[in-house]
């Protein structure tokens, strides 16, 4: 009896190792991108992901790899919030989040500036933490909000732009950059990068397809405009920019169990029960509908919680397609830095993506009014 037991223990175990599919993972398009960086302690991802996509469309557009500067544009944007919050009488978002138009709003009025011109960190410093600059912000303004004469204090907008000079450092008017002068709007002509180029798109079912909305979510303060179609178009869009050599910026939820910057997976199993095994192995997932993707987010499972940077496609063993996805947490997690976000993932979890409009089919360009 002991033997019958012994070899049906043997012959499950031999089962299980020749259906177990550890993911093989192999490259269908490489982009090439800067190297991979760490927001530290700040809920900046949005200026790390955006800054990570111009860098590689630096890339392709004059094929110069520059280091961007991150901060320059956090401290700008962080201009523009505190402006917002004032007037809206404390009635608006006032954090460190932000979306991607905010950096492309940022190059717009601002420019461009390298990263060696503007660091945005105290001499010594080596890693971001903004939490005490926030709260300072944001308790100043809420002063000046509240003020018990009733009037708004004229000397607010000089108050708020020192308080980032201390922490972040004065804007530039003007630098040197390899031997020539520039300024940040003058750089960004000569990097190539026309904010109009560029075009956030996303697929949801309380807005009318194909037209422009103001999608209502915490980190939307500037109130940017997102264009809507469908699902599959968004996949698509999505697939197609990057077999074209574009690389696209993603805006998503990452709060679920199954994103794993360890394992650098990200996939939704059609069973809790393989959540833990999903980290390693191929499993089946879920079938995503555009009314399972609209429920996610009208219950707040799917929110706006993490930016980052899609630079290819990989496939697994079983021809499963993955976006390639370059995360601004270190080189220390998953595949150096790097996360293979499944088609149902991203389906499921994002918000929305940036992408170049000539990256878009002309067929979709026509149903969105593009030129």
């Amino acid at each position: 009896m002991k033997r019958i037991l012994l070899a049906v223990v043997l012959t499950f175990l031999s089962i299980t190792a020749t259906t177990a599919q550890k993911y093989q993972f192999s490259t269908v398009k490489d982009i090439e991108d800067t190297e991979v960086k760490s927001q530290g302690r700040t809920g900046t991802c949005w200026s790390f992901s955006t800054t990570s996509f111009l860098e590689s469309e630096i890339i392709r557009l004059t094929g110069k790899n520059i280091d961007l500067s991150e901060m320059y544009t956090v401290r700008n944007t962080y201009s523009d919030k505190a402006t917002n919050y004032l007037y809206r009488q404390g009635k608006a978002q006032f954090s460190e989040g932000g979306l991607a138009h905010d950096v492309m709003n940022s190059v717009q009025r601002y420019g461009l500036v390298p990263e060696q011109v503007f660091t945005g960190l105290d001499l010594g410093q080596d890693r971001h933490n903004h939490a005490e600059m926030v709260a300072v912000l944001k308790s100043m303004l809420d002063t000046y909000i509240t003020n018990p004469a009733g009037e708004l204090s004229p000397k607010w907008k000089q108050s708020v732009e020192s308080v980032l000079d201390v922490y972040l450092g004065k804007g530039k008017e003007e630098f040197t950059f390899e031997g020539k002068k520039y300024t940040p709007k003058s750089f960004a002509e000569y990097v190539k990068i026309d904010p109009s180029n560029y075009v956030t798109i996303s697929s949801f079912e309380h807005a009318k397809k194909y037209d422009p909305f103001v999608l209502s979510i915490p980190d939307n303060f500037s109130n940017g405009a997102f264009y809507n179609i469908s699902l599959d178009e968004l996949v698509s869009v999505t697939e197609e920019a990057i077999t074209k050599g574009y690389t696209v910026e993603l805006d998503c939820d990452v709060s679920e169990q199954t994103f794993s910057s360890k394992n650098g997976v990200a996939v939704i199993p059609a069973s809790s029960l393989e959540n833990e095994k999903a980290m390693t192995e191929i499993v089946k997932e879920k079938t995503i509908t555009p009314s399972l993707r609209q429920a996610e987010f009208e219950n707040f499972n799917t929110t706006d919680d993490h930016l980052m940077h899609i630079v290819g496609l990989v496939k697994d063993q079983k021809g499963n397609t993955y976006f390639k996805v370059k995360n601004s947490w270190g080189t220390n997690q998953g595949n150096k830095g790097y996360v293979y976000m499944s088609i149902p993932y991203f389906k499921l979890k994002t918000i929305s993506v940036l992408v170049h409009k000539e990256a878009i089919s002309p067929s979709l360009k026509n149903k969105l009014d593009l030129r």
